[in-house]
């Protein structure tokens, strides 16, 4: 008696496990929900809310255990060309030897880049949008010919427009973006930009041309937005010519930002950032948890490097990206006929 007891209470909690995992695994599996004003106000009682809330959790553990299984899982090497993701978006696979990078033609954004030894160095944030419904938030993203907020939308429209494919190989991409009735909208301006991406044995060298193809001069900004994937923030430093340089604090001093001097040789992150500093533009990302640097080769047109990291957004992935952007801060003027170029590269090494 006693026997049959202790079985029928083991079969019970048995049960009681199987129908809990099968209700888990129905929320984790279950479609994303569309949500519309209507819905929003009927979820407010207390019993919507609570539903609504854990499914929302789970569509986010999902797609986020997706997006580092896709980031991080993914064999080094495989084939190149023109491909498409899940969403529609087009994109370019380079390959050389183990080494891989990836292209979306959406943006002329570089989404990732490999060493031969499967390291990935650009990160994509998780709350991206990968169906063109918004810029990439990740990836060598342009801003051009503005940066930040001004006179047109913000960092500009280079990044939300689908660039061309102008010639392809394995390993070498060039893409072309020319004036459309939407760019003409907002910046009227007779200019031909050109992004070239080659995948090296040992770098990924980028180039950006900038054609003014009018008579009349026009003013710009550039920059690339660069999203780099890190270990963790407390195993990362970013070295380079930063100590005794002015920078401008745009998280101190009101809407404008503060004027501060940097007094480290190396910068770590333990807060918010968002910093410019003008006339840096050799940092090196040192990640102790992958044991490799990352030196950013600014060799022409880019003088000026921008931190940027959104500490403590759990939504935007902060401890596994830093954003060590190349820019030209200070406007470029183009006189008619005049080109501008700005050189790129990346070069991972052992620490």
């Amino acid at each position: 008696v006693e026997k049959r007891k202790k079985l029928e209470k083991t079969m019970k909690l048995s049960f009681t496990l199987i129908a809990s995992t099968l209700v888990s695994s129905a929320a984790f599996n279950s479609a994303p929900t569309a949500f519309t004003p209507s819905a929003r106000v009927l979820s407010r009682s207390s019993k919507s809310l609570v539903s609504l809330e854990g499914s929302r959790r789970s569509q986010k553990y999902i797609t986020r255990s997706k997006w580092a299984e896709a980031r991080m899982g993914e064999s080094p090497a495989s084939e190149s060309g023109l491909m498409t993701n899940d969403d529609g978006l087009k994109y370019v696979k380079l390959v050389k030897g183990d080494s891989s990078a990836e292209v979306y033609l959406f943006g002329g954004v570089v989404t990732s880049y490999k060493d031969a030894e499967g390291t990935e160095f650009i990160a994509v944030r998780p709350d991206a949008k990968m169906d063109g419904s918004k810029p990439i938030s990740g990836g060598l993203s342009h801003c051009w010919p503005q940066f930040g907020p001004g006179e047109i939308q913000q960092h500009g429209f280079a990044r939300n427009v689908d660039w061309t494919v102008k010639s392809m190989s394995d390993s070498e991409l060039v893409l072309e973006m020319a004036p459309s009735d939407y760019t003409k909208a907002m910046w009227d301006k007779e200019f031909l930009c050109t992004f070239s991406v080659n995948l090296e044995d040992d770098k990924l060298a980028t180039k950006m041309l900038v054609d003014n193809k009018g008579e009349e001069s026009f003013d710009f900004q550039a920059a690339l937005h660069s999203y780099f994937t890190v270990s963790s923030l407390d195993k990362l430093e970013i070295t380079g010519s930063f100590e005794g340089k002015e920078f401008l604090n745009k998280m101190a001093g009101g809407d404008d930002g503060e004027m501060q001097t940097e007094d480290r040789s190396a910068i770590t992150i333990t807060e918010e950032y968002d910093r410019v500093y003008t006339g840096v533009n050799d940092p090196v990302l040192k990640d102790a948890g992958t044991g490799k640097t990352l030196s950013v080769l600014n060799t022409a047109g880019y003088e000026d490097t921008v931190l940027w990291n959104p500490y403590g957004s759990e939504a935007m992935g902060y401890n596994n990206f830093v954003c060590v952007e190349s820019a030209k801060f200070t406007p470029v003027t183009l006189e008619g006929g005049q080109s501008w170029t700005g050189d790129m590269a990346l070069k991972p090494e052992k620490l």
